[in-house]
């Protein structure tokens, strides 16, 4: 399994021979709403555009993980798998082949990678979008991934999985609270699943932030701190702060 890093919660995942790309985050800016003046990423490095995707995977619908100015410059040919959100913006955008996964329901690709939607986080009262479950059905290798932290009961219950792509630290505004959930949910799923592996996502990556929401948002916590927490509870997970573009290949048991 190897794993490329593009920054907040974009990945590539290539998994027995098939190349997903998660989330992705690849040109321009990161705004929401166009309101740059609440909230604006803007990548410190460029990153080419992978070439022969086999599947774009969409966790939600909002800008951060259906990037519209991504998504306009991927072809518009390769399949789609996204959260019911998530997989308006692709049709919105003109994909031909959109496959919204509700939870529970499952995606196989090339009969290689099992995809498997999850609860994820909520967004606003009424809407709970994805998390993944992923499984080479060849290696039996398997990934999952919430990008903040919300983690299913559905996952809990699941014997072990191999890799957690999940944040590590914690993102707090005020009155509301968490926005992201790092240190204390990664541990309870580490104890529950005790993974190989644990790489940080959502907060990395080489990036420059500006706006209101930045000026207000508290972090806390880091990979470091989280690797420790691993040991003091007896866990051999290895947590990794991943760097932007960097290729990571993980050699699991």
């Amino acid at each position: 399994m190897q794993l490329t890093y593009f920054d907040s919660n974009s990945w590539l995942i290539e998994l027995e021979g098939k190349r997903i790309l998660l989330d992705p985050w690849l040109v321009g800016d990161l705004i929401f709403g166009g309101a740059s003046w609440l909230f604006k990423g803007s990548k410190n490095q460029k990153h080419s555009i992978p070439e022969n995707i086999d599947l774009i995977l969409l966790s939600q619908g909002l800008e951060d993980h259906a990037h519209p100015p991504t998504l306009k410059k991927l072809a518009k040919n390769i399949p789609v798998v996204a959260s019911p959100n998530g997989a308006k913006v692709a049709q919105d955008l003109g994909y031909t082949t959109v496959t919204a996964l509700e939870h529970g329901s499952a995606y196989t690709l090339g009969d290689r990678v099992e995809i498997k939607a999850l609860p994820g986080s909520p967004i606003g009262p009424t809407t709970t979008e994805n998390g993944y479950l992923l499984k080479g059905l060849k290696s039996g290798k398997t990934m999952y991934y919430e990008p903040h932290g919300y983690h299913s009961e559905e996952i809990k219950a699941t014997n072990s999985v191999d890799v957690v792509v999940t944040p590590l630290i914690n993102l707090k505004l005020p009155l509301l609270g968490a926005v992201i959930k790092g240190q204390k949910t990664a541990l309870e799923l580490c104890q529950h699943l005790k993974p190989q592996v644990i790489l940080a996502t959502a907060a990395g990556g080489d990036v420059s932030f500006e706006g209101i929401i930045i000026s207000i948002l508290k972090a806390e916590g880091s990979v470091e701190d989280f690797q420790q927490l691993l040991k003091q509870n007896n866990l051999s997970t290895l947590a990794i702060d991943p760097q932007s573009g960097e290729n990571i290949e993980l050699s699991l048991v």
